[in-house]
């Protein structure tokens, strides 16, 4: 009998099947230390436990992104091993902080099966959810990828796609209990902009640039227990690349974007998200951020914006699609979220 895994294929999936993922991980400050020596993550809710206090939480939580990647990361070897490429997400919302401590595990359920013409591969479609060592759902998200099929004589499933809301609603989102931005410290958090001083419509381009490089990513996707082939087997590609884990582009993208909106301090939703075009040790990531809404939340001092966010590797900021409807080259994530912001 075979001991080794080989994954699953797309054939390997049922609408309904519910993948408890193996090895929960318990998260502690070195987590948070390695994600800002990977990124030049600077929010100050993250950053400082005086600051978090400040702002009615126990303590400065994990990088919601960070903790987003410990989930997403347990998912990988039942879910995307032999993905060719994650294409989206929907409805992802933070729902508790993960604080060093908490021990993080995933459960994924099977809510939408699609093969493509070419009989070779087929769309996966997931709900995931993130639970702490108290069974409480920390964060949930949908995403599908594409999933290679194994056997090619296996009969195509029938199509089922889900049906999932394109935006959050403002009520949607979950305030951590006790936040508050009522006595919020604009001198240390780095910037003065607040939730009145942005605008629908408004660009912001975040100037800094950073390279990627190729002992950064290999690290991210250790530490994340990212076991997807294509981040770290070179073999596993015909062009001999390994292709950049998409969350790796999503924080440095995040990152980057302190610079203008250093005061946007907590992702509570993922609207949407797609990784345009594939990224690659060497390139240099830049982003621009567009305000899609805006929204009052019962928090004291506490609204909430929701954002578009661009990652780059090349061209002018706020250059998005080309007139054929397609992403340009040179974009490597649109990523639509809601972050929490003082008013």
């Amino acid at each position: 009998m075979a001991k080794t895994n080989p994954g699953r294929f797309f054939e390997d999936y049922s609408i309904g099947q519910v993948i408890d993922h193996a090895v929960p991980r318990t998260v502690s400050g070195g987590e948070r230390a390695l994600y800002h020596a990977l990124y030049p993550s600077r929010h100050a809710l993250y950053s400082s436990d005086a600051f978090a206090q400040a702002c009615g939480l126990p303590a400065a939580p994990i990088d919601d992104l960070a903790a987003f990647h410990v989930v997403f990361g347990k998912t990988v070897p039942d879910v995307s091993l032999n993905a060719v490429a994650n294409l989206g997400y929907a409805e992802g919302r933070w729902l508790k902080p993960v604080y060093p401590g908490d021990t993080l595990r995933s459960s994924s359920e099977v809510i939408g099966l699609k093969q493509n013409s070419n009989g070779k591969t087929g769309v996966v479609y997931v709900r995931t959810r993130g639970m702490n060592q108290r069974d409480e759902t920390v964060m949930e998200y949908c995403r599908w990828v594409m999933v290679r099929k194994h056997d090619l004589d296996a009969p195509a499933p029938e199509t089922v796609l889900p049906d999932l809301k394109s935006v959050l609603a403002p009520e949607d989102l979950v305030i951590p209990e006790g936040l508050s931005f009522a006595d919020y410290d604009f001198t240390l958090a780095g910037e003065p902009h607040r939730w009145g001083d942005y605008e629908v419509g408004e660009t912001i381009d975040h100037v800094d640039g950073v390279t990627i490089e190729e002992a950064e990513h290999m690290m991210a996707t250790r530490l994340w227990q990212n076991t997807a082939k294509v981040h770290f087997d070179a073999t596993f590609r015909p062009d001999g690349q390994r292709l950049i884990y998409g969350g790796h582009v999503i924080s440095m993208a995040r990152a980057l974007s302190f610079n203008g909106l250093a005061n946007a301090q907590m992702i509570v939703g993922l609207n949407g998200g797609a990784h345009a075009n594939p990224c690659f040790s060497g390139d240099t990531v830049k982003a621009w951020t567009e305000v899609l809404d805006k929204a009052e939340t019962p928090a004291p001092g506490v609204g909430a914006l929701r954002l578009r966010l661009v990652a780059t590797k090349g061209g002018a900021p706020f250059e998005l699609k080309g007139e054929d409807g397609k992403y340009l080259p040179g974009v490597l994530l649109d990523l639509d979220y809601w972050a929490l912001i003082p008013t």
